[in-house]
């Protein structure tokens, strides 16, 4: 049975067709963007930005280190290959990458890792709302509307915070005359008019972005950059990132999902234009991966990461990293790459500069699991 409210709640779907990457968003009275990318699976670190000057990264490696075509950053860090755009980024200072970092969890389940990290909080589901859903509150006039473009919303973006969603699908498009129909139903209802004009106008702002409608890489980050443009875009997006869990063969697979993430990223910057010196994007895992290669030729689950901040209020051009080394000595557990730098400490540091909050406010706010000290520094001022 469908009925109107249900109806309704489909009305955001009548656009288009499943693309890979998935995002939610949330609109706000301010002109600085942030752009949350999460990937799913737990990312290796070590290969995305291989430590190359450490003396025991190559014997652990084996037959993954060698990732020729890699972009020298410093005297220690390589970036994999297919990075060359966001290489580019870097050496015109708008990329920061914070290696040997890590969230609360030190366990290894990615279900309860990708909690930890969209809650903010310290122990997997010890809060039901997420840490993007709290920074709304922190925000000024904040009477505003989050806005989900997934077929669920994320756990970052749930809380008390109002939350709607588009989420481009299989189905037929439907007609113009369709959608008048439906709005003329709702006119008088003061609950659903609202709802229903807001899921058509983000339907109108999606179809801006043409070509593909968000499927593939590039077109998802065309897409997100269509969704935040103008007075009545987005402010705060989250795009889940899936398939970075490389247990086998991960050499071509690790290459192929860095270098969509590579692509989506300048998309969104060459969409946003001129807005993209507000914005900025956080890109983060749920934990790293064992700092040795496995007998698939992949990694297994490990511990600490990479992070990326990205855009035109990041102070970048550089690499924050307290490097632990990878001798045997120095592994987490005898395995993992030991995390040093907080990854709460990263983001809270981030987002009070990114949005002119209070450090400790924002921290004590977005990351109740603790943080210390948030870092500062990360943003241009």
């Amino acid at each position: 049975m469908i009925d109107r409210r249900s109806l309704l709640a489909n009305g955001a779907l009548l656009s288009g067709a499943l693309f890979a990457p998935r995002m939610a968003w949330a609109s706000a009275p301010t002109e600085r963007r942030l752009v949350f990318v999460i990937q799913r699976g737990a990312a290796d670190g070590l290969a995305t930005l291989a430590p190359t000057g450490d003396p025991a990264y190559a014997a652990l490696r084996g037959e993954l280190v060698d990732i020729g075509g890699g972009i020298k950053l410093d005297g220690m860090f390589t970036l994999h290959p297919a990075l060359a755009q966001l290489a580019s980024r870097y050496q015109a200072g708008e990329a920061l990458f914070v290696h040997a970092t890590a969230s609360p969890y030190r366990d290894r389940s990615h279900f309860d890792g990708q909690n930890v990290l969209e809650t903010g909080g310290k122990l997997p589901y010890d809060r039901d709302d997420g840490w993007m859903n709290r920074l709304i509150g922190l925000l000024p006039n904040s009477d505003a509307k989050a806005l989900a473009l997934s077929p669920a919303i994320p756990t970052a973006l749930r809380g008390p915070a109002s939350v709607s969603s588009y989420a481009p699908t299989n189905l037929p498009e439907a007609s113009s005359e369709f959608l008048q129909r439906v709005g003329r139903l709702y006119a008088e209802d003061p609950q659903l008019h609202g709802l229903w004009s807001e899921a058509v106008q983000t339907r109108a702002m999606a179809s801006l972005q043409g070509d593909d409608n968000g499927r593939g890489a590039a077109a998802a980050g065309k897409l997100a950059a269509s969704l935040m443009t103008g007075p009545e875009g987005a402010r705060l997006v989250m795009v889940e990132s899936n398939g970075w869990d490389t247990h086998a063969n991960q050499r071509g697979r690790l290459a192929n999902q860095l270098g969509g993430l590579d692509a989506m990223l300048a998309a969104l910057r060459d969409g946003l234009g001129p807005a993209w010196a507000d914005t900025l994007v956080i890109v983060a895992t749920e934990f790293g991966r064992t700092a040795a290669v496995n007998g698939t030729g992949g990694t297994d689950h490990g511990t600490g990461g990479l992070a990326l901040l990205l855009g035109g209020t990041v102070k970048g051009g550089r690499v924050l990293a307290d490097w632990p080394g990878l001798g045997p000595s120095a592994l987490y557990e005898g395995r993992d790459l030991r995390p040093t730098t907080p990854l709460n400490r990263v983001l809270a540091g981030a987002l009070a500069g990114h949005f002119g909050l209070d450090p400790v406010r924002a921290a004590s706010t977005l990351f109740p699991g603790g943080t210390g000290k948030p870092l500062e520094g990360l943003i241009r001022t």
